[in-house]
């Protein structure tokens, strides 16, 4: 079950009360361990009108976006909560490529305080980094993140079911095309035991989509039979 929030409620009084922290963002009074103030807190951009299937942002509500009406994905839902805008751009790109840990715990508790998705997955699996970049940037921001949400929701993590067996440059300025090639082949998954038949993949944003699906069809092959996808935020429609 996930934790009580009432618990939780009390917990971060507590700790305000001893410890007061400090807004991340513009630097007031934050908010428990949340680290925002209220204003900055209701500012992060909630994706709640999107495509039910790939969790794009959209104008007005449509069960699908076009994309997906043309080509289905080949995970069966997606999860993202948040839009890929200021102010939770910068809080993620301090937790990714500045180091601070203060805002992917930021981050987590956003996403663990969002509303939950239907049916629930037996377990979690984070997008793995190459060694290479691990030894790098010294953490892998999804598996920081899924920590989180596994303990929040009480399923299990498996943080070595997925591999990535070959480097891959980064996908930043590549189209959306070139990031499906990029990817292609550069994961491999590995179960001790029979592996589950519901998996969530779990990554920090969502862009395209290409090195998720890549993670969800190599988690099919090997045995899973239903795989959902879990992103923090949603970038908006890439070429």
């Amino acid at each position: 079950m996930p934790v009580n929030l009432h618990a939780r409620q009390w917990v971060d009084g507590a700790l305000d009360a001893l410890l007061p922290s400090h807004c991340l963002l513009c630097g007031a009074r934050g908010r428990g361990a949340l680290s925002l103030c209220p204003a900055c807190a209701a500012e992060m951009p909630r994706n709640d009108v999107c495509c039910a299937r790939c969790a794009l942002p959209l104008q007005t509500p449509a069960p699908l976006c076009g994309r997906c009406v043309k080509h289905a994905p080949p995970w069966d839902s997606a999860w993202v909560p948040f839009r890929y805008e200021w102010p939770l751009a910068q809080l993620e790109a301090r937790f990714k490529f500045g180091g601070d840990l203060a805002a992917g715990r930021t981050l987590s508790l956003l996403w663990g305080g969002s509303a939950a998705p239907a049916g629930l997955p037996q377990a979690i699996v984070p997008v793995p980094l190459h060694r290479a970049r691990l030894r790098q940037r010294g953490y892998n921001q999804a598996l920081e993140l899924a920590n989180v949400l596994a303990k929040h929701f009480d399923i299990p993590l498996l943080r070595d079911a997925l591999q990535r067996d070959r480097a891959t440059g980064a996908q930043t300025e590549l189209t959306a095309v070139q990031r499906r090639r990029n990817v292609r082949g550069a994961f491999a998954a590995h179960f001790d035991r029979a592996s589950p038949g519901h998996i969530a993949v779990l990554d920090d944003v969502f862009t395209t989509g290409a090195t998720l699906a890549e993670c969800v069809r190599v988690l099919k092959r090997a045995g899973v039979a239903r795989v959902d996808v879990w992103a923090l935020a949603r970038a908006p429609a890439a070429r």
